[in-house]
């Protein structure tokens, strides 16, 4: 055996058979969802029914928030440029670090280091949550997950928690999250509700996935609203144009029912 062999334990690639986890892919198609092939690469096992459910909620969640956020902007002048699809996709991407959808994975730190403090030293969940805010304020370090610039209610996560309790996903972190919420409010004197990229930490607490998995969850999740972002510029804008972050107008249907 040489030097450079190497293992995987993901993919099996033989001659007209595709295996992944040990799932025949050809078997897992038409009876497995998008999001059930998401968790099975992750974590190695399909999951449940309802875990399934809720990874595909929380995919949906981020699929998009407009044309201001640092990816769109980043990928649409890229494309403005006559840059190719994956090039404009890239750029946004690459726009996704810690101040932009790293909220999550910090925030998942955040609720782990309290239920820490709550399972290793019996501390109740005010306690735990009270102490962790205060640790951050006095090192003045924001608290990632709570609070929005244009939200005051998230009403995703608000969705979110409806569908875990449904699913029975919520659990401790729910409740730890919760608290949160209350004693920063106690604390500050603000409304800091938590916002999309908490609930999503919160509930991939839940799920006990890794926070290093955590970003990828919402660069899954962007791809598409990207891809729409792209393609609307590449069809609609004239090329090499000035881009203005905010002086945009929606034009696309108005409210619809499901």
């Amino acid at each position: 055996m040489s030097d450079l062999h190497w293992k995987t334990a993901i993919t099996k690639v033989e001659p007209n058979k595709l295996t992944v986890r040990g799932y025949e892919l050809d078997k897992l198609i038409g009876r497995v969802s998008y999001a059930q092939m998401v968790y099975l690469l992750f974590k190695g096992e399909l999951p449940s029914e309802n875990i399934g459910k809720m990874v595909e909620a929380i995919l949906t969640s981020s699929v998009d928030h407009g044309t201001t956020p640092p990816s769109v902007l980043s990928a649409l002048t890229v494309a403005s440029t006559g840059a190719p699809l994956n090039a404009a996709v890239a750029a946004g991407i690459l726009s996704i670090s810690k101040f932009h959808g790293g909220a999550i994975e910090d925030c998942m730190y955040i609720l782990r280091q309290g239920m820490e403090l709550v399972k290793e030293d019996h501390m109740d969940f005010e306690s735990a949550a009270e102490k962790i805010i205060s640790d951050y304020r006095s090192a003045k370090k924001r608290l990632s997950g709570f609070g929005h610039r244009f939200h005051t209610r998230d009403p995703r996560t608000r969705r979110l928690f409806e569908l875990a309790e449904e699913y029975g996903v919520a659990g401790d972190y729910v409740k730890l999250a919760n608290v949160f919420v209350n004693m920063l409010k106690k604390i500050t004197g603000k409304e800091l509700p938590l916002n999309v990229d908490g609930a999503i930490a919160t509930l991939l607490c839940e799920m006990d996935f890794d926070p290093v998995l955590a970003n990828a969850f919402f660069m899954i999740s962007r791809i598409p609203g990207l891809v729409a972002h792209i393609y609307e510029e590449k069809t609609r804008q004239k090329p090499m144009r000035k881009i203005h972050p905010t002086d945009v107008e929606y034009d696309g249907p108005e409210d619809r029912v499901l």
